[in-house]
């Protein structure tokens, strides 16, 4: 695993009222986390990837990408149930041309470890971009084990893996994986393990609160790669401590979201059957804004 870190912000996708893809909107977010310093994953858990149609995640990728410009790292998601829209997905980012192309385990269909070795080294075959692993058990009940991790790793044109399962000894077990097996990199998914992940050899982290916090995200990365563990540990413990206070109110994508929008009206709300907005938990989200000067 290389030393230099990075971060990618798992990006919201910004709605109109009509609730279609609002992507001037959209494309601000992409230009506010470039400025700061941060690379872009689309279409993710925070983008509500699995309220947009096929169609509108080739779009959303493209503007994306145009908007970058090359100034910082893309990388999509492209994760279906089926491991043939999965596939026909990844060609479409393919050939947008982004730097990575992240697959979130098969959800609603249970899966063995064969099966999702299947799975992934089918979209791997399929496509020229690097891969990369995207495990989120809580959310696909699907999970990928780090022996399985092992397999995939040995495959020339899988990169890596994005744990977002949150305990921090399946992280442990993936990085060993990343230091036994040439060119396969870890990056982190929970807020809370940026900083630990870093300095024990995570390649760098996808954070979806950094959407809240861009500047705080990159300061993390910078103290991290300059060596200065009182500049990251600063950083770090701000974004601990957000998260605690933000995550405590319910579903994080969905509380990020809002606390985008109560700065931000352009993000809009989620697609519906997403849950409405709630004014009581407004004004505590507003309060924590406050509390940490957003």
């Amino acid at each position: 695993m290389t030393e230099t870190k990075e971060a990618f912000v798992a990006l919201v996708t910004c709605f109109n009222d009509d609730e279609t893809i609002n992507y001037e909107a959209t494309r601000a977010q992409v230009r506010r986390q470039v400025a700061a310093g941060n690379n872009i994953m689309c279409a993710g858990t925070n983008g509500d990837f699995s309220a947009l149609t096929f169609d509108e995640k080739v779009k959303l990728c493209g503007e994306m990408v145009e908007e970058v410009g090359g100034c910082a790292k893309v990388i999509v998601n492209a994760g279906m149930p089926a491991t043939y829209e999965t596939v026909l997905l990844a060609r479409e980012f393919d050939r947008i041309g982004v730097d990575g192309i992240a697959v979130i385990t098969p959800f609603f269909i249970a899966c063995t470890q064969d099966g999702l070795i299947r799975h992934f080294t089918t979209v791997a075959d399929a496509v020229d971009t690097p891969i990369y692993l995207y495990d989120i058990p809580a959310r696909t009940q699907n999970h990928i084990e780090p022996e399985t991790a092992r397999t995939l790793a040995a495959h020339g044109n899988i990169a890596g893996i994005k744990d977002s399962g949150g305990a921090q000894e399946t992280l442990e077990a993936y990085m060993a994986v990343g230091r036994e097996m040439e060119n396969f990199d870890v990056y982190s998914g929970p807020d809370h393990l940026v900083q630990w992940s870093l300095t024990n050899g995570a390649k760098g982290c996808i954070s979806g609160l950094g959407n809240v916090l861009p500047d705080v995200l990159a300061e993390i990365i910078a103290g991290v790669n300059a060596g200065n563990e009182e500049r990251a540990t600063a950083a770090q413990k701000i974004y601990a401590d957000f998260r605690t206070d933000l995550y405590k109110l319910g579903y994080p994508p969905a509380l990020v979201k809002r606390a985008l929008y109560l700065r931000d009206p352009s993000v809009g709300a989620s697609r519906q059957p997403a849950l409405l907005p709630d004014p009581e938990q407004d004004q505590q989200i507003d309060a924590i804004l406050k509390k940490y000067d957003r």
